[in-house]
C-alpha cells in the first residue's frame, strides 16, 4: 500500500481514538476536531510518511538527512500544538530548562493524545504503562503532572 495511504490511516485512527477518549476527559469538541491538524501540512506530512512508511533499506533509515527532516517536523509539531508537553518547556539562556505550568485544557488534550496514539499503535489503552517507562523524559510543571497522571489513571474507556 502507498506510504501515504498507510500514514493517511494511521493518522485518522489515531484521531479517532484522542476524540473517544477526549470526549471521556471533557476536552472540549473543538479542541478534539483540531487535534493534530499540523500533520496534515506538507512540513509534518512528507517527512512523516518518509520515517515511518518509507523505504525499509539500511541505507534509507540510517540516512542523516532523512531523520533531520523528522527532527525538524516532529519539533515543528511540538512546538505548533500546545498539547504536547514540550510546547511549555523554557530553554533559559544560561541553559536551564524550565517546565512551565500547563493549561488544564491542554493537559487534557495531552492525556487524550497519549490513550489515542496508543490505542491506535497496540490496540490498548496503555498510556499509563506507556507513561511509567518515560515518566523521566517528560518535563512538567508538578501541577500540570498531577493533573496529567489522575487523568490516565482515573481513564475509563
Amino acid at each position: 500500500m502507498n506510504k501515504h495511504l498507510l500514514y493517511l490511516k494511521y493518522l485518522l485512527l489515531h484521531k479517532y481514538w484522542v476524540f473517544y477518549a477526549g470526549l471521556k476527559l471533557k476536552v472540549s469538541v473543538w479542541r478534539l476536531l483540531v487535534h493534530d491538524w499540523s500533520k496534515f501540512l506538507p512540513c509534518e506530512w512528507f517527512s512523516y510518511t518518509q520515517y515511518f512508511y518509507g523505504c525499509q533499506s539500511p541505507e534509507i533509515e540510517s540516512n542523516v538527512r532523512d531523520i533531520y527532516n523528522f527532527d525538524v517536523s516532529w519539533n515543528h509539531h511540538q512546538k505548533f500544538n500546545k498539547h504536547h508537553f514540550q510546547f511549555w518547556v523554557l530553554i533559559e539562556d544560561s541553559g536551564a530548562v524550565k517546565p512551565l505550568k500547563m493549561p488544564g485544557k491542554y493537559v487534557r488534550e495531552m492525556a487524550a493524545d497519549w490513550l489515542g496514539a496508543g490505542r491506535a499503535i497496540t490496540g490498548k489503552w496503555e498510556a499509563w504503562d506507556y507513561y511509567q517507562k518515560n515518566k523521566g523524559n517528560t518535563l512538567l510543571h508538578p501541577e500540570s503532572r498531577e493533573l496529567f497522571e489522575r487523568l490516565l489513571m482515573d481513564f475509563k474507556p
